[in-house]
């Protein structure tokens, strides 16, 4: 049964997609706000007697190139050592929580330059079994937004979907990651496409669904990488807003317990309810 479900993704399984899809925690980009400073775009200011144009609604990117150099040392056919400097870059977006800062899902496209085989890798929490690896579904443009919308999609719809399987090879304390060669195919449908549906096999032996939505990932990968330390820099800021928000929270849940605890004491003590609370009915003789 999990197969069907990782397959076809059809009819009321994608509906189910849909809902998890629009009900995630919280889809926290980044670079939203850092990577449009990036751009060294300045908004206009309208012309005397116009106002303003409305802004649009149009969805913001979460993709963005990261790049860093690093050295390799491998033998060459003659059996020597060589140094190789390497170029590598990650065109990348990751789903946080917004409230504990785990990476719900994150993707990217590896590149290494001097090198003819690219990469894509997904990365999903721990906890998943790693033996029926990972499989993701690549949805056009138009049925992403029905799935975005939980609506349902008809069954001719399937042979527009594209299917992908990757295979575990690394897990860490933030997760385990999956990946796959990318092929020419491959990155020509992230590139046209709405988005794509991850699913890992979770402890129950259940498909556990991941969106990951494609919009700016061909500006991303076609563009200028970002700064760096800049990225790093703002990263670390969200996690530190993120753990704010954390002891805002149990600060708030420790003063609601300490005046439940408050209230039942006067209750044992007055015989007096908490407000809200009807005396208990005298029992009948």
């Amino acid at each position: 049964m999990a197969k069907s479900h990782l397959h076809s993704g059809v009819g009321a399984g994608v509906a189910r997609i849909g809902a998890i899809a629009a009900t995630l925690v919280l889809s926290v980009s980044v670079l939203m706000t850092f990577a449009s400073a990036q751009t060294g775009q300045k908004k206009d200011k309208a012309p005397a007697g116009k106002s303003a144009a409305p802004p649009t609604s149009s969805p913001q990117s979460a993709w963005v190139k990261l790049c860093e150099k690093a050295t390799a040392t491998a033998k060459n056919k003659d059996g020597k050592e060589e140094t190789k400097d390497l170029n590598i870059c990650l065109t990348h977006h990751e789903r946080l929580d917004g409230n504990s800062g785990m990476v719900l899902v994150s993707a990217a496209l590896r590149q290494i330059n001097n090198t003819e085989k690219q990469h894509f890798m997904v990365m999903v929490p721990l906890g998943m079994l790693l033996q029926p690896g990972m499989r993701a579904t690549v949805f056009p443009k138009d049925m992403w937004e029905k799935v975005q919308k939980n609506e349902k999609l008809e069954k001719a719809d399937e042979a527009k979907m594209k299917g992908l399987k990757l295979d575990y090879t690394l897990c860490h304390a933030a997760g385990c990651t999956a990946e796959v060669e990318a092929t020419p195919e491959l990155i020509g449908n992230l590139k046209s496409s709405g988005g794509l549906m991850v699913f890992a096999i979770g402890a129950s032996g259940a498909p556990v669904a991941f969106p990951v939505p494609l919009v700016g990932f061909e500006q991303a990968l076609a563009g200028q990488p970002v700064d760096t330390k800049k990225y790093g820099e703002a990263r670390k800021a969200l996690m530190m807003q993120i753990a704010q928000r954390q002891q805002e929270l149990a600060a708030e849940v420790k003063k609601q317990n300490e005046d439940l605890q408050k209230m039942m004491g006067k209750e044992a003590i007055t015989g007096t309810p908490p407000p809200g609370k009807a005396p208990a009915p005298a029992a009948k003789k």
